[in-house]
């Protein structure tokens, strides 16, 4: 066997075990205490380090004092005077969720419509073939 059947990553256990004989080895991986990602922050605490963002203070400066990082705090900031003052160069995110809704009730028309004009193609058809029957007999 080369390295790589004997390599122990990181802090896990490797066990030997003796069963009929044979040995053969076990890896407990160790459980991180630490969730993989953290639940959103309150939105009271956003607000709080948007105002302080606002007023002037760096996200830089937030983030040292406060937990989430500049590049969080710089898009609450940015998301908020979106929100706020509704620039050109973006929407605010109630004008996104409706302009969202928009388009998705507009695509489902556009299918309605389709399913409808083949439906009445469909049916012209159908009415035409019979009386063109009835008309030759």
């Amino acid at each position: 066997m080369g390295n790589r059947a004997r390599r122990n990553h990181g802090s896990d256990k490797v066990k030997w075990l003796r069963f009929s004989g044979h040995f053969s080895f076990m890896i407990e991986k160790k459980v991180s205490p630490m969730p993989k990602t953290r639940p959103p922050d309150p939105p009271e605490f956003r607000q709080q380090l948007v105002e302080l963002g606002l007023a002037g203070r760096s996200p830089e400066g937030l983030a040292k004092e406060f937990e989430p990082s500049a590049v969080t705090i710089r898009n609450w900031v940015v998301q908020a005077n979106r929100d706020g003052a509704k620039s050109p160069s973006g929407l605010s995110l109630s004008e996104r969720d409706e302009l969202t809704r928009l388009r998705r009730e507009n695509k489902r028309l556009r299918v309605e419509r389709e399913i409808l004009s083949t439906a009445a193609a469909w049916f012209a058809r159908e009415t035409n073939s019979i009386h063109d029957k009835s008309s030759n007999s």
